[in-house]
């Protein structure tokens, strides 16, 4: 994959507009290292095969790139990381800001065998752990695998020209945290975000499966399981003195099955949402609006997310089920990411092709429906009709295999950290 070393325009001021860049990771041997009994200290509530994990992660990108055009990009995180720590300043700051964050690990004492260490080596320690160099010393230090940096969606939120770095909830993901840290200020890719970048202190969190960017006036932000609400506070500030004039911070469950909002609730298209009926359409007095009131933030209640949506976007909306309408399969097919989807383009998502009750009702909405290679058959030699899309006359749900992905509890959406969406009129 061609790697850019230029500054790049970064900017999403949409869920939905056409995707332009994006960072992912392919799943890789940090999977295979997860034991049955690390798993649940790693996030994960099963062990995952590896190289199903990757295929479908690929089938996925294969999408990705069909949709995206030539003149896109999908960065993979692991070669971006490579290239920022080539830099000598990118890998020391790395380990400083790793013995920091882990004060009561020995890590200190092995700063110097750490710098010592060829860039492709310290990368591999990073996401592999110590079980994946030979180094004498460092393998007597237990540092386990990062699996979850699958899920890129949870180390930033891009939210116009600003950067939400977030600060990882627990333990196991602080090291990602770190890592998007090191490439925003090193990597030339992120150059143009250097004065914009939004940092919470360490007794905060936020995660990036909380923040989605309704328009570049409006910014949905759950408080979750893995998201505080000063967490929230703190980086609503900075994006309300930047230009955003509402952010609407929804409370949902603090639980596993929900920990981040866009488990319950992602945009499908501009005035459409795939949702979870039990908590988002059945739950109110549980939405406020953070607006900024000369220099202060005021706090406003709403009684329920569609109404505060409607309200400050000035559109209307359509709830689109996950799982159908039995609150059994709703239930199913959020705990397999059904509500998680991901927009390409305006109406155009990608989801687990497991969720049928959830594609089903997409369709009763006019979506067509068609599975991963089914699409890349059908466009193998042909473009898609933009003008259709654009207009919403032609709305396109795509389902991809996600057996194994799955099993570490994110979808689509959580697998993508979108850094440019093209807005409409702008490029076609």
């Amino acid at each position: 994959m061609h790697i850019t070393n230029q500054a790049m325009a970064i900017n999403v001021s949409s869920e939905v507009a056409r995707l332009k860049s994006v960072l992912v990771h392919t799943p890789g041997p940090e999977m295979s290292l997860v034991r049955p009994g690390l798993k649940s200290e790693l996030l994960f509530d099963d062990i995952i095969f590896e190289e199903d994990a990757r295929a479908e992660h690929l089938d996925m990108l294969e999408v990705f790139r069909k949709i995206m055009g030539p003149s896109s990009t999908v960065y993979e995180i692991r070669s971006v990381l490579l290239e920022c720590f080539q830099q000598s300043e990118a890998q020391e700051y790395f380990v400083e800001e790793l013995i920091r964050a882990f004060s009561s690990q020995p890590l200190a004492l092995l700063k110097q065998e750490l710098l010592h260490l060829a860039p492709d080596e310290l990368l591999r320690w990073a996401i592999e752990g110590s079980a994946s160099i030979s180094h004498e010393k460092l393998a007597q230090i237990q540092v386990h695998p990062i699996p979850n940096l699958l899920f890129t969606r949870d180390l930033a939120a891009v939210v116009g020209h600003q950067i939400i770095l977030s600060r990882a909830a627990t333990p196991a993901r602080l090291r990602e945290s770190i890592l998007m840290d090191t490439l925003v200020h090193f990597h030339p890719l992120f150059e143009s975000l250097r004065h914009s970048i939004i940092r919470l202190p360490a007794e905060q969190s936020i995660e990036g499966g909380d923040i989605l960017v309704a328009s570049d006036r409006l910014v949905l932000m759950g408080i979750s399981e893995r998201t505080s609400f000063a967490g929230v506070l703190q980086a609503a500030k900075p994006l309300l003195t930047g230009g955003v004039e509402t952010v609407l911070a929804i409370d949902i469950p603090k639980q596993r099955a929900s920990m981040h909002l866009d488990t319950i609730f992602t945009f499908a298209s501009e005035t459409e949402c795939v949702v979870y009926p039990p908590v988002i359409e059945h739950t109110a007095n549980n939405v406020v609006a953070l607006r900024l009131v000369g220099e202060q933030v005021v706090v406003e209640s709403r009684y329920h997310i569609k109404e505060a949506l409607e309200e400050f976007s000035g559109r209307e909306f359509r709830f689109i089920a996950c799982g159908g309408s039995e609150r059994v399969q709703q239930e199913r097919e959020q705990w397999t990411d059904g509500a998680n989807v991901f927009a390409l383009a305006p109406g155009v998502i990608m989801g687990y092709d497991r969720n049928t009750y959830t594609f089903q009702s997409l369709q009763e909405h006019g979506y067509t429906y068609m599975k991963t290679q089914q699409f890349l058959e059908e466009y193998r030699h042909r473009e898609l009709d933009w003008a259709a899309i654009e207009s919403g006359a032609l709305k396109l749900a795509i389902g991809f295999e996600g057996h194994e992905l799955c099993r570490g509890r994110g979808g689509a959406r959580c697998m993508t950290l979108p850094l440019e969406r093209i807005q409409p009129g702008k490029e076609t």
